[in-house]
Formats: structure tokens, C-alpha cells, sequence
């Protein structure tokens, strides 16, 4: 999934690769609240390439012209996509334009540098002129320098560029990406580097492990009607404000009421409640699978602060119900290392995380991995309600965890208060 270029620029901001100021535009009147100076450039931020040829980029000296920019470009469909955001950005007067990307090049089974002098809008020539480096062992330094040189850099501009490549592999390893590039990577006159462009593609099937990535994605998809919506999205029921210490996940916001109104009621503390919405019969295709948006809403409650029991109450069919239990089950093994987080039927043929990242340092590794424990008394209690099923072999492998099955919801509630009251 290709994020947005807005969305690059933040994880870029994140990690220390130089962007430069910019705001979210999401309505031409919002021009009048501009923080930025001018002259500024506006873009359309839809996942498409050659925006600039096809008049997607603007750039406007004052208010008036940039009000009028702003309503041409939000009606401009580029490659049938209409954008639902403009990136504001402050103008810069690049001396030159580099290429930098770094790709997970699943033929070769290693992560590939790459880069060109020519950079910009001319991609056929930047090709032409595309430096490659293969990072074979565990990543250092070496290779970024290697690249630069290869490139025909010289001087200070070695030391700087070489910092981005870093930095752009350092996000790549953390965030399990499948693409990280910088297009153009403009110099000024002065040999400052920034990343005036960039494009990040983010691996599906590791968001189960990179919950923070969902609504980059989510959002990406949204934005554009004609691309499948998300079915299923994690949301976040509002609660009271007295302190709780018992989460809930459930599939519907409405059972996800009654569940607060019953812990509630049996003189618990309910805490975060999370509603993953749509997931009736978990059986219609999405972007993000319910297996990864599951995975992601118990990482969020099993690692929140203060939490002692996590109450799971998803109401669906009988296969729905036993997918749930193993996809709780592989998650939760995870959590010792005993089984990886996404199963190999889940990743379908596209290896992600540690296993594609080969001589990937132990530290380095540690970044992509879940939280990981000693010992199941670390673990929250959870209590699950589950209906139907044959959930004997899921209950087997996780006899050893402080894990609590239940059909009836009533008791389940009573056992989720009774827990957390004596943790």
C-alpha cells in the first residue's frame, strides 16, 4: 500500500530526514489559515504519479492566487482520482536533484540501494543513470558511503547524502517497508539536502505488527472512492472518565455498549474499548485484513498501562469464531517468541518482517518485534467470549496463559470483574 506523499514526509520528519514546512490543505478557505510564507507550492496528494505534467502542482505568490489554485487542483482528477487533501509546502530553489530509493528485492532476498544525479520529473533519464548497491550482510555505514560514491559525489555531499541513506534504512527495517524513496533529493546552492518528494510503500502484511501505520493507510484508501474502502476499521469507543483497568474489543459498537454497560453494572472499571466495526461474518475481502486489524487492537490493550483484564466479546458465526481463537492464539505465542505474529497463510507468499531481512542485526531485529515477555504472569487476563466453534485444540496450546473462555456474556463480565477487582 503507497502512503501519500504528505504522509511520507511525517515518518521522514520522524526519523531525521530534513522536509520542508508544510500544512494539510483540506478546503480552499483553509488557504487563508496558512502558516506558511510565500511563495509556496501546492500539490495534490493522491497516489499517482506525474502530477506535476498534469497540473497537480501549483505554485502561487500570494492569498487570492492561491485560493484559486487550491479549488483547480481539488477538481483536477489525476488518473481518475480526485484528491481529499493538498500539501502546502514552502518553495525551494534546488541547485541540483538527486534520485535515492531502497527496495526489499524479493528475487535477490536482500534490500537494494538505490540511487541517481538525475532526479526529478525525468525518471527515464534518472534510470539511465542508476547507481545500485545490494546490501548483503548486516547493514553499516559502508554501504550509504558506497552508494554516494558510486553516485559521483564528492566531498561534504558524501557525509550528507550518506546520512539520508541511513536514516531512509533505519525507517525501512523499523516500519517493515517494502519501498523507501526520495524523488527529487534536492541540493541547494549552499549543499544543504532535503526531501522535497518521497513515496513510501508500506508491506500489508506486516501492519499486524505496526498498528501506528493503520490510520496512514486507512486513510490513504479512504480518500479515494473508487479504490476499495477499508470494511473493517479499529475505533475507539468513548467511555467515562473515571479510571478503569478492564479493556474490551468487540466487532460492533452496539455490543461494545452493552459489554461497558454490564461491567459497569457489575461494579467493574471498563478502561479502553476498542470496536473493530464491520466484522460480521469476517468473510469479506479488505485491504487491511480483520487478521491484522485484530492483531493490532490486542497489542494496543494487552501494552496499555493499568490494564488487568482484556475482555474480548465478538459475536459472529461459527468458522468466524475459530478464526478469531487462532489468530488470538498466534498473537498471544508471539508474545515468548514462540510462533511468528503473522502465520504463513496470512502472508500469503510475501515474507515480511525478520524473515525478509536477512543478516539483520539482533538489535536491529528486536525494533519489528511485538512486546516481548518472560513469563505469561506478565500477560493481563483475558477473557474471551466466543460463540460456536470447536475451540478445544486453541484452549490446548494456551492452557498455560491466563486466558478464560466463555459462551455466556453475563459470566464472562462477572469473571472479567472478579479478576481485575483481585489483580
Amino acid at each position: 500500500m503507497d502512503l501519500l506523499e504528505y504522509q511520507a514526509k511525517e515518518l521522514f520528519r520522524e526519523i531525521g530526514i530534513p522536509v520542508l514546512p508544510s500544512q494539510c490543505i483540506d478546503d480552499p478557505t483553509d488557504i487563508k489559515r496558512l502558516q506558511i510564507r510565500y511563495p509556496v507550492v501546492l500539490k495534490s496528494q493522491v497516489p499517482a504519479g506525474g502530477r506535476g505534467r498534469a497540473g497537480g502542482i501549483r505554485f502561487v505568490e500570494n492569498t487570492i492566487d492561491a485560493i484559486a489554485a487550491a479549488r483547480a487542483v481539488f477538481n483536477l482528477p489525476i488518473l481518475g482520482k480526485y484528491p481529499q487533501v493538498l500539501l502546502a509546502e514552502s518553495r525551494y530553489d534546488a541547485d541540483q536533484e538527486f534520485y535515492l530509493a531502497l527496495i526489499l528485492d524479493y528475487e535477490l532476498g536482500h534490500p537494494v540501494l538505490l540511487g541517481s544525479v538525475e532526479g526529478g520529473l525525468n525518471a527515464a533519464f534518472a534510470r539511465d543513470h542508476m547507481q545500485k548497491v545490494v546490501i548483503e550482510q548486516e547493514f553499516s555505514p559502508f554501504y550509504a558511503r558506497r552508494l554516494a560514491v558510486k553516485m559521483g559525489l564528492q566531498g561534504k555531499l558524501i557525509d550528507s547524502v550518506s546520512d539520508i541513506v541511513q536514516r531512509m534504512y533505519q525507517m525501512f527495517i523499523q516500519k517493515d517497508l517494502d519501498l523507501v524513496e526520495i524523488n527529487p533529493l534536492g541540493i541547494s546552492p549552499t549543499g544543504e539536502v532535503m526531501a522535497l518528494d518521497g513515496k513510501i510503500s508500506v508491506n500489508d502484511y506486516a501492519l499486524g505488527r505496526h498498528p501506528e501505520l493503520i490510520p496512514l493507510v486507512s486513510a490513504s484508501i479512504n480518500g479515494h472512492s473508487e479504490q476499495p474502502m477499508i470494511k473493517s476499521q479499529l475505533s475507539e469507543l468513548n467511555l467515562t472518565n473515571k479510571p478503569g483497568n478492564i479493556a474490551i474489543l468487540c466487532n460492533n459498537t452496539c455490543l461494545a455498549a452493552a459489554t461497558v454497560d454490564l461491567i459497569s453494572k457489575a461494579k467493574g472499571g471498563p478502561a479502553k474499548c476498542l470496536v473493530l466495526e464491520g466484522y460480521a461474518s469476517w468473510d469479506s475481502p479488505s485491504i487491511s485484513s480483520p487478521v491484522q486489524q485484530l492483531q493490532a487492537a490486542l497489542q494496543l490493550l494487552v501494552e496499555s498501562k493499568g490494564i488487568k483484564v482484556v475482555l474480548v466479546n465478538i459475536l459472529s458465526n461459527v468458522a468466524a469464531s475459530e478464526k478469531v481463537a487462532e489468530v488470538i492464539a498466534t498473537y498471544m505465542l508471539s508474545l515468548f517468541d514462540q510462533t511468528p505474529v503473522l502465520g504463513a497463510t496470512d502472508r500469503g507468499m510475501r515474507p515480511t518482517g525478520t524473515n525478509s531481512r536477512p543478516h539483520r542485526s539482533q538489535s536491529q531485529s528486536n525494533t519489528t518485534q511485538q512486546l516481548q515477555l518472560e513469563s505469561p504472569s506478565q500477560l493481563p487476563h483475558l477473557v474471551i467470549r466466543l460463540v460456536g466453534g470447536n475451540l478445544d485444540s486453541v484452549k490446548e496450546r494456551l492452557s498455560t496463559m491466563p486466558i478464560h473462555w466463555n459462551y455466556d456474556l453475563e459470566r464472562a463480565v462477572e469473571q472479567s470483574v472478579s479478576l481485575a477487582k483481585s489483580a
